[in-house]
């Protein structure tokens, strides 16, 4: 009908379309920063997939910066991961955090989306939801700088997740 245009950034959230906020550098830089390192620690184990959509359902196709996937040799060509497919999910928040707090977190927590990160880059900390019950975790943690993440049994610094250099 040509009421959307191919790079208009949006995503269909409780059958809504959501309009994106525009990527800073920053941001931008973290994300990449992460794909890079995620790939290589989980090279064979695990899909890496940036700013792809997870289709929940059709009322809910969330498109996070950054999400780990169960390892498929297709990397998903054949269709969108799943929840069920969904090892964690990390997105990076500056604009956004009111949204990925209060929309995504139950969304993915309803999900049963075992780990969902949230990098806030205005504060410096690493959120870690997990342990989804009922569109709610049971378990959230903040992880400030000089402090390491375990992530899928690997252990992580958080300064180097949250400082480019």
């Amino acid at each position: 009908m040509g009421i959307l245009k191919p790079d208009d950034r949006l995503e269909l959230i409780h059958g809504e379309l959501y309009e994106r906020n525009p990527i800073g550098s920053k941001h931008a830089g973290i994300v990449n920063k992460l794909a890079g390192l995620l790939n290589g620690l989980f090279k064979g184990k695990a899909v890496t997939g940036v700013q792809n959509p997870v289709q929940f359902d059709d009322r809910n196709e969330p498109e996070p910066e950054i999400c780990l996937l169960k390892y498929r040799p297709d990397f998903y060509a054949s269709a969108h991961p799943v929840p069920a497919d969904v090892l964690a999910i990390i997105e990076v928040s500056d604009a956004s955090i009111r949204f990925d707090t209060e929309v995504k977190a139950p969304l993915y927590a309803l999900g049963g989306i075992p780990e969902y990160w949230i990098i806030d880059l205005d504060n410096n900390w690493i959120e870690v939801h997990t342990n989804p019950k009922k569109g709610s975790n049971a378990s959230i943690q903040r992880y400030l700088p000089g402090e390491e993440i375990s992530l899928m049994e690997q252990r992580l610094s958080v300064n180097e997740l949250l400082i480019l250099s």
